[in-house]
């Protein structure tokens, strides 16, 4: 089996990788050129770099088009626990099977949504800017913040992200209710913690002080929380968006920050990236913006060549792919 690697992802995997059985030849990207043949094929964080869905660098081109010219092709691990970029749905088209890395990063994305939270919760927007203009304004010149405990947070997704977002916030005494999106209950119900069937969302945003959103992109959840969801909130409700900038309506969502409908939202994620430098967003008071970077960390490069070597020693055994992801339909 040829394997497509990046140059930087090279001396790490082949460190790792036991080559005595001669079952794989690891082929470097930046020496071949497209029309290259190989089976299979990682995309390492350094691939897409700065590449977004809208914007695609030139070097992540390249090795997309080495991708679209092989027809050998197979399967291909990502980085990423999403495949909702276009290279990645052309692919599924074709036949390619994608496994992505949903879990990798997961105690990551938490702690950062968790951080936004207790930033927004603790007025600190606020006191950043009076710490910018060398102003010393107390919160008690304000309402002050409402304690964390007691109130509600409604999540939006039961993968490892939702689930680690529910049990710290639980441990905080905040009551979570996740919303799933399978009809029963299966075996991720966490203890104390309700679950809802997406089905039910509109029947519970009336108590949600927090809307999480920690689920994939799909036809269902596409522009999920529009003006009638976010008028279902109560006053000052917050939105954390950690997932996909698609599944919220930003029209609607600029609407109820502005209207102080919303109390503030933490957005590490838009529906077009990077955010256009005229977006109001930029300039909200009670925003929290942060560059799709909250997965971001030292630790998950290595993390996804765990997955990608126990991926190929399934895929070498016949059997099921972890974290292997469906084609749309």
């Amino acid at each position: 089996m040829r394997i497509l690697l990046s140059k930087a992802a090279m001396p790490d995997i082949k460190a790792r990788f036991s080559v005595s059985s001669g079952l794989h030849e690891f082929i470097c990207s930046e020496d071949v050129r497209p029309g290259v043949q190989f089976d299979a094929a990682l995309i390492s964080r350094d691939v897409t770099a700065l590449s977004t869905k809208r914007i695609t660098m030139p070097s992540t081109q390249e090795f997309y088009d080495l991708l679209l010219g092989s027809k050998d092709l197979r399967w291909v691990q990502i980085h990423s626990a999403g495949a909702d970029r276009q290279i990645y749905l052309d692919l599924m088209n074709r036949g390619v099977m994608i496994s992505g890395s949903s879990g990798v990063n997961a105690q990551v994305v938490m702690q950062t949504a968790i951080a936004g939270t207790l930033m927004l919760a603790r007025h600190f927007p606020r006191m950043l800017e009076a710490q910018r203009q060398k102003r010393w304004d107390s919160l008690i010149n304000y309402p002050l913040p409402i304690d964390l405990v007691g109130q509600t947070a409604v999540i939006v997704g039961r993968g490892p992200i939702g689930n680690s977002i529910a049990q710290v916030l639980t441990v905080m005494g905040v009551r979570c209710i996740q919303i799933r999106f399978s009809k029963e209950l299966g075996d991720g119900q966490l203890q104390d913690v309700e679950s809802r069937h997406i089905s039910e969302l509109g029947s519970v945003l009336g108590v949600a002080n927090w809307l999480f959103l920690a689920c994939p992109l799909s036809p269902e959840t596409k522009q999920l929380i529009d003006a009638h969801a976010i008028s279902q909130l109560p006053q000052s409700a917050c939105i954390v968006n950690i997932a996909r900038g698609e599944i919220i309506c930003e029209d609607a969502l600029i609407e109820g920050l502005r209207s102080k409908k919303l109390g503030g939202a933490y957005l590490d994620v838009f529906a077009s990236e990077p955010l256009d430098e005229n977006s109001p967003l930029w300039d909200l008071e009670n925003v929290i913006i942060t560059p799709h970077s909250a997965g971001h960390t030292s630790g998950n490069e290595s993390r996804v060549v765990d997955l990608f070597l126990e991926n190929l020693a399934r895929l070498d055994r016949g059997e099921a792919l972890k974290n292997a992801i469906k084609a749309p339909v």
